[in-house]
């Protein structure tokens, strides 16, 4: 269960852990400028990500925390006792990110992905041997 409140403890929001709200939102460009921020400082008080939100962002104090509670409720972010620290840190998100984008524009298939990837760009022999140390890692 995730639990996100306001800094005055007066929004308690209890979400039960289900695939659908972690796993397929996808944050749109703005989103992740403000998840970078917290992902760089967490754990981090909510005021604090107020103040860092209106310099990098400039945003007031509302929109910072309508956006967090939205983060929050997705399962990516929580803000406990006016404390804010990620549920999901990045590698996980951007590594659910990968793999949505593998099922739905590839059929869950890798291979058919490494495919569509190299036909547009060639790999280094360096990423080659990386990938092929990291399969053989994998398989074992």
């Amino acid at each position: 269960m995730w639990k996100c409140t306001n800094k005055n403890n007066e929004v308690n929001l209890i979400l039960e852990k289900r695939g659908e709200g972690m796993e397929n939102y996808k944050m749109g460009e703005v989103e992740l400028q403000f998840a970078e921020i917290i992902w760089e400082k967490e754990p981090l008080g909510s005021g604090t990500l107020v103040k860092l939100a209106a310099q990098k962002l400039g945003w007031k104090k509302s929109t910072t925390y309508t956006v967090l509670k939205k983060l929050c409720t997705k399962g990516i972010f929580q803000n406990q006792d006016s404390v804010v620290s990620s549920v999901l840190n990045k590698e996980q998100y951007y590594g659910r990110q990968a793999k949505s984008l593998v099922v739905e524009g590839f059929g869950g298939s890798l291979p058919k992905f490494l495919a569509a990837f190299t036909a547009q760009e060639k790999m280094s022999k360096k990423e080659i041997e990386d990938l092929r140390r990291f399969i053989d890692e994998a398989g074992k």
